[in-house]
């Protein structure tokens, strides 16, 4: 064994990286990445969770306790609607997870020392933050009693506020009945991003893409050749998760099929376009795998789908309105959960269809200017 080969083979190895511009700095950016991502966001509390008050009493009493909610840091308050109806109509939109109604009477009912039952219901379609957030409620009547009997002076054990809380959807916050519905989006990401993206560029690779266009086939053709059978395996893929997740999982499915897959359509769109830019852009197969996995990573985690987005610092939020999984997964739970349909996720939808439009316009672009070069 030769010293002096190794050595060679080893710096010839070391000016290969050096000549590969897209390879080396995903494998030192990616590490810090995922270093930040990872260190934020996994290690922060739920915090900032969207609630609604209503507040049926308006009195000093009242406003202390939604203060007391303020306070904590854990929730905050976005709306204020009228009547308890409302409030279905703020958590079928999203737009609230946590409300708090307050009876008329509050105050006057303490102070003649009657027990004060007050509700709290939680949205349960993700069970990780609905579990978190009841919690935190429960925290929040348990010190607001013990000061108010703190500061009237009552016995410790004086009639006071009864929290009550009820837990819409997913009554029981079973975990896999938010998981489910978050691994269709999820798998179809996975799978048709990793095989997708290394489809081009394997022809390049092998040779056969320059033989493909000197046959008469153009290359529009030659696109929808290449795309129709991953759409057909991800329509396949998509109708089996989703059975034996109904079926075998016993996940409630109050949706409709209308709305999951349009929702579905668009985001296979933007998962293809996104693929076929990699492949577009990737020399070889493991520039491919490497670029893929670089994206797939924040996307798992700013998404949603493995940590609540309200787990999140305020710096990083903004961030993920820049991840179509978010929105995937937000149309995917809240059709399946609360069976709410486009005029409620026509938000998500639009955002959707801006991604998939740009994304794979993007792609297409590329593809074209690729084979002209």
């Amino acid at each position: 064994m030769s010293i002096k080969h190794i050595r060679l083979l080893i710096w010839k190895e070391f000016l290969q990286l050096r000549r590969d511009r897209l390879l080396l700095p995903l494998i030192f950016i990616g590490p810090i990445m995922q270093l930040i991502m990872f260190g934020y966001v996994v290690g922060s509390d739920v915090t900032n969770i969207p609630t609604a008050i209503v507040d049926q009493d308006m009195t000093m009493t009242s406003r202390a306790l939604a203060d007391s909610f303020v306070n904590t840091g854990y929730f905050t308050i976005l709306e204020r609607p009228a009547t308890e109806s409302d409030v279905q109509t703020l958590m079928d939109k999203n737009r609230v997870q946590v409300a708090l109604l307050i009876p008329p009477g509050l105050e006057a009912d303490l102070a003649r020392g009657e027990q004060v039952p007050v509700e709290i219901i939680v949205d349960g379609a993700d069970s990780k933050t609905a579990s978190v957030a009841s919690g935190y409620a429960a925290q929040v009547f348990a010190d607001f009693n013990q000061k108010r009997i703190e500061a009237t002076g009552l016995v410790p054990d004086a009639p006071g506020i009864d929290a009550r809380v009820r837990v819409l959807f997913n009554p029981t916050l079973r975990s896999v009945n938010a998981m489910i519905p978050g691994l269709v989006a999820t798998i179809l990401l996975i799978s048709m991003g990793v095989v997708m993206s290394q489809a081009i560029v394997r022809e390049r690779e092998r040779g056969t893409l320059e033989q493909m266009f000197v046959t008469p086939i153009t290359r529009g053709e030659y696109l929808l050749g290449k795309i129709a059978p991953y759409i057909l395996l991800a329509i396949i893929q998509v109708s089996v998760v989703m059975v034996v997740g109904i079926f075998w999982f016993r996940v409630p499915f109050h949706g409709t099929l209308l709305v999951i897959g349009l929702g579905l359509l668009l985001f296979l769109f933007t998962v293809i376009g996104q693929s076929m830019f990699i492949s577009m852009i990737s020399r070889t197969r493991q520039q491919a795998q490497q670029a893929t996995m670089f994206i797939l990573i924040p996307t798992m985690v700013l998404s949603g789908f493995i940590f609540p987005l309200e787990s999140m610092p305020p710096e990083i939020v903004p961030v993920t309105y820049f991840i179509p999984l978010r929105y995937a997964l937000v149309i995917l739970r809240t059709s399946f959960m609360k069976g709410a349909g486009l005029e409620a996720l026509w938000p998500q939808f639009a955002a959707m269809a801006v991604f998939s439009a740009l994304i794979l316009g993007l792609a297409l672009s590329r593809f074209q200017k690729r084979l002209s070069d």
